[in-house]
């Protein structure tokens, strides 16, 4: 089995970090278990905290109806953390998830001590709005 520090290092939006930085980005955040089946972020709430999952998968629904399925790498709640709007999307555990959670405050840190990292989680956000909502994006 895999060590956090082994997890969080294998994902794509972590890769080519040293492991001075990966420490500095484990140090901001805190990991936590996701129970099957618990909603864990709710459209229409504030959003408070970015979810990193590490293990598990999730069902992000839009308005009540599936839009996708998110797993290991994924991303989750950073637009509402980033911009201080309201969750766009609820999302529910399909099975236990493990997951590391940033703060605003920590995901702040982390994007401004990273600009790759900042770089490769924009980039991320801009094809998951297109392919949430094609026209907003040309």
């Amino acid at each position: 089995m895999k060590t956090v520090d082994e997890q969080l290092a294998s994902l794509d939006m972590f890769a080519g970090l040293s492991k001075s930085d990966m420490k500095f980005i484990r140090r901001l955040m805190t990991p936590i278990e996701i129970p099957a089946g618990k909603e864990f972020i709710r459209q229409g709430e504030a959003g408070r905290e970015a979810f990193i999952i590490l293990e598990g998968q999730a069902t992000v629904r839009r308005g009540g109806r599936v839009v996708t399925t998110v797993g290991p790498g994924d991303v989750l709640g950073e637009l509402s953390v980033l911009s201080g709007a309201h969750r766009t999307a609820s999302v529910t555990a399909d099975t236990v998830v493990q997951a590391e959670v940033l703060s605003r405050r920590e995901f702040s840190s982390l994007l401004d001590s990273q600009p790759k990292l900042a770089k490769k989680l924009l980039i991320s956000v801009i094809q998951r709005l297109h392919a949430l909502e094609p026209s907003i994006i040309g």
